[in-house]
């Protein structure tokens, strides 16, 4: 009887599961921010592309 109340009460309790959600999204927001803006980034990539053409037309 103890046990299946414990359980019964552990099951309701969804504080736990909320955080656990937004631990899981903070880490993937992480993930996506550190892929486009660190050094072999995407961003990065395309700036260096669109730089380097800016800089060869000047030069002519």
């Amino acid at each position: 009887m103890i046990l299946t109340k414990i359980a019964k009460k552990f099951t309701k309790n969804t504080a736990g599961v909320t955080a656990i959600e937004y631990a899981i999204v903070g880490v993937a927001v992480a993930a996506l921010v550190a892929t486009v803006f660190g050094n072999t980034g995407t961003l990065k990539t395309a700036f260096d592309d669109a730089f380097g053409k800016i800089s060869t037309s000047v030069k002519g």
